[in-house]
């Protein structure tokens, strides 16, 4: 690889007056934003203990009245950006909300895309564009970008979920912005998962025309484990995985975030392709543990931890497990990039 120039071998009185004309010369940065062979990732492997995070969350309720913080959450910041950095990796934030038995987060809606998948307890929901969705240990439920949404509680105990968003794609943009609105008035019915597509390979019979945008928004954890355990049951040695997907198209749940739920039985390992897409793993039950490029990660029940782009993952599970990845493989599908390497 040829060795480019440097910054300093140019004349001082050159560099001063580039500076002046305000513009740099590339040749010394090339490697920077052009590195050969693969990416050189800022991100580092992230890991966060739920246990250690409970704690903080419930003394955060106390501290914060959800009226005074809005949103009551712990962002996990990536130890390559270091603490307070608003993402987890390079496209995905990543942060643990609270809410209290009788609390309302108010409405409002905002150009990145979330999903909540839920950590903890029972009673919470979420109304999207009228829809309300109960929020079960393991639902994944979502918010796309420009629907209104908020989120109540009535049950008798905290609820956690984990916020997953394309925010860092949208702030890097310049484009990431909220508007607030009145509570939501729910609609009288059960949700989408439970009338329209509560059957896998069966959506109502209707022009496609008339189809929304993102039909479904709530993923039911006790329907994706069933589907888990089906194929692990039929699947031979085979990794037992499944994506979330639009019921009415096939393709990822969101343009630029995709989620894998996988299944791990006892002492099962996974030793994964390099895959050009960053990674959060979220833990829903099990125990095992994780090496990414190198740094082995204990985790247990509601533990999440990440990977940057081409890391090497190997997984192995000590007890049965389950886990959902969340990543940016749509987004790069879309960019053309998308890749994965064979170790």
């Amino acid at each position: 690889m040829t060795q480019l120039g440097t910054l300093e071998d140019l004349p001082q009185d050159y560099r001063e007056a580039m500076t002046a004309a305000g513009v740099a010369p590339l040749w010394p940065m090339m490697r920077n934003v052009l590195p050969h062979g693969q990416p050189k990732p800022i991100t580092q492997p992230g890991y966060w203990a739920y246990d250690a995070l409970r704690p903080l969350l419930l003394r955060a309720g106390e501290l914060s009245p959800v009226e005074k913080a809005e949103r009551r959450v712990l962002v996990l910041s990536d130890p390559g950006r270091g603490a307070g950095a608003m993402q987890a990796t390079a496209s995905l934030y990543l942060g643990m909300q609270l809410l209290l038995p009788g609390e309302t987060a108010p409405a409002h809606k905002h150009t990145p895309s979330a999903v909540r998948i839920v950590v903890e307890g029972a009673g919470g929901y979420t109304v999207v564009d009228g829809e309300k969705l109960p929020m079960e240990e393991g639902d994944l439920v979502m918010t796309p970008g420009g629907d209104w949404h908020d989120h109540g509680h009535d049950g008798e105990a905290p609820v956690v979920w984990l916020d997953v968003l394309d925010l860092p794609l949208f702030y890097y943009l310049e484009g990431s912005y909220a508007i607030e609105g009145p509570l939501q008035a729910a609609r009288n019915r059960p949700d989408a998962a439970q009338v329209e597509y509560q059957s896998a390979g069966l959506v109502p019979s209707r022009s496609r025309q008339q189809a929304r945008r993102y039909p479904m928004v709530r993923f039911p954890w006790q329907r994706t484990e069933s589907a888990l355990r089906a194929l692990a049951e039929y699947g031979g040695d085979a990794l037992a995985e499944v994506d979330y997907v639009n019921p009415e198209t096939g393709e990822d749940v969101l343009p630029t975030m995709g989620f894998t739920a996988m299944m791990l039985a006892a002492g099962q390992g996974e030793s994964p392709p390099q895959r050009s897409s960053s990674a959060a793993f979220h833990v829903i039950k099990g125990r095992g543990r994780s090496t990414i490029d190198g740094k082995v990660i204990e985790w247990g029940p509601k533990d999440t931890f990440t990977a940057a782009p081409f890391a090497t993952i190997d997984h192995h599970a000590d007890d049965e497990s389950f886990l959902v990845r969340a990543h940016d493989r749509p987004l790069q599908m879309k960019l053309g990039y998308y890749e994965e390497r064979t170790r």
